[in-house]
């Protein structure tokens, strides 16, 4: 994946950008992401907060409105067009989870995983050879490399 990472609503309003290589790109399969997007399954890149920048209504560093989901856990979305933009949670710190369709380039998304496997939806037919982790990815990235096929 490229070093440099843009993207932004379907409006515009709301845009990002991250340098530096993701932490992690996944498909994510839990109850609340589906609902938030609307969506079977999500896919999402982890990036670091150091070197991302929000651009909210061409203004740079401005963070654009969140919902929080659950205890610890924010979700970003534009406020005109209401395309989710990004997940933060407390349990990964120093990081933000961009969904990948926000992406100006989503051929830069490759996925590596799947969390939350164990809520996938029984009409989904997922056939790929991804790891598989049943409920979320361990936050350490060495750890997650560590485990083996679908652990």
């Amino acid at each position: 994946m490229s070093e440099t990472l843009n993207g932004h609503c379907l409006c515009g309003h709301v845009q990002y950008v991250s340098e530096g290589k993701p932490t992690w790109a996944c498909f994510c399969h839990c109850g609340d992401c589906r609902r938030n997007c609307a969506a079977p399954i999500v896919a999402f890149l982890g990036v670091k907060l150091r070197g991302f920048n929000w651009v909210v209504n061409g203004k740079a560093n401005t963070q654009p409105k969140c919902f929080k989901s659950s205890v610890g856990v924010k979700r970003f979305f534009c406020d005109k067009c209401g395309t989710p933009m990004a997940f933060q949670a407390e349990h990964y710190p120093g990081e933000i989870h961009l969904y990948a369709a926000t992406l100006e380039h989503p051929k830069q998304f490759k996925p590596e995983f799947h969390v939350h496997y164990d809520s996938k939806l029984d009409w989904l037919d997922v056939r790929d050879d991804l790891q598989k982790y049943t409920h979320s990815a361990p936050s350490d990235e060495d750890a997650r490399l560590k485990q083996g096929p679908n652990d």
